[in-house]
């Protein structure tokens, strides 16, 4: 892990929504490794700040949280221009922040009952904002020499579940674009891969409404028995942006316990 540990040191991390869930672990693990980190929240400043200090104190990096709404992507230019002026560089940027809640509305639902309104958000917070913020994170990139870029995306895009038409289509999508991205920036040394976890023990899955129902069934899916933790997302990312990942782009790396084979 030392090893690691150098190579990260002094580069930054841009991540969207890390002050819970998988990107928070996200955030930690590029702390741990040395990395300063470049984080956005929705709308709890007061615990973004909390993070900041804490991220300094405990690993002796530099933070710095941003507030970001995904449902307006564009939100990305002025971001990236905030972050120029606290940061020297941009090295890895990870699309992870979702939505839910009311602007799910019509998109959380079974297909019959899906609504362009609600399909919509759920395509603009994910394939739009992976867009917009992979596109001003590879200017960044490109000026020093290259980089990585990760979206997050989920399994629910090769097996049903309930409920998750809008959000598993979009996945999809947002799969296919990492890959076009991965192929016309190469070219700049710059990596492009997505991580697509099973079910994970986040708020975020807490909030569905049949979340009993899908931790249950994930664990007896799953060969080692468990749902997944955010914990279990992150090492694959740091992976992903190391030099031991530097022939790696275009895939999709799945971390599901064994769960989509059955």
């Amino acid at each position: 892990m030392t090893q690691i540990n150098n190579e990260f040191r002094g580069k930054t991390l841009v991540i969207s929504g890390g002050t819970r869930g998988i990107g928070r672990a996200i955030v930690l693990e590029f702390a741990k490794a040395g990395a300063n980190v470049a984080f956005t929240y929705n709308s709890n400043e007061e615990l973004a700040r909390t993070q900041v200090a804490e991220l300094e104190s405990t690993y002796g990096i530099k933070a710095r949280a941003y507030s970001l709404n995904i449902l307006e992507p564009e939100g990305y230019k002025e971001l990236f221009e905030l972050i120029d002026k606290d940061f020297d560089r941009v090295d890895f940027f990870v699309s992870n922040a979702i939505i839910s809640g009311r602007a799910v509305v019509g998109g959380y639902t079974k297909f019959m009952k899906l609504k362009p309104r609600g399909i919509n958000n759920i395509f603009t917070a994910t394939v739009n904002a992976f867009v917009v913020g992979a596109q001003e994170a590879a200017k960044r990139m490109e000026k020093v020499g290259g980089g990585s870029i990760i979206s997050l995306s989920s399994t629910g895009n090769l097996v049903y579940i309930e409920n998750y038409a809008g959000h598993g289509t979009a996945k999809a999508a947002v799969e296919a674009m990492a890959r076009y991205a991965a192929t016309e920036l190469g070219e700049k040394n710059i990596r492009v891969n997505v991580v697509s976890g099973g079910p994970i023990e986040t708020d975020a899955l807490r909030a569905f409404t049949n979340y009993e129902e899908v931790r249950d069934l994930t664990a007896s899916l799953s060969p080692l028995k468990r749902m997944g933790t955010p914990e279990d997302i992150c090492g694959a990312c740091l992976f992903l942006c190391s030099q031991k990942a530097g022939w790696v782009t275009g895939h999709t790396f799945i971390i599901d316990g064994g769960t989509t084979f059955k």
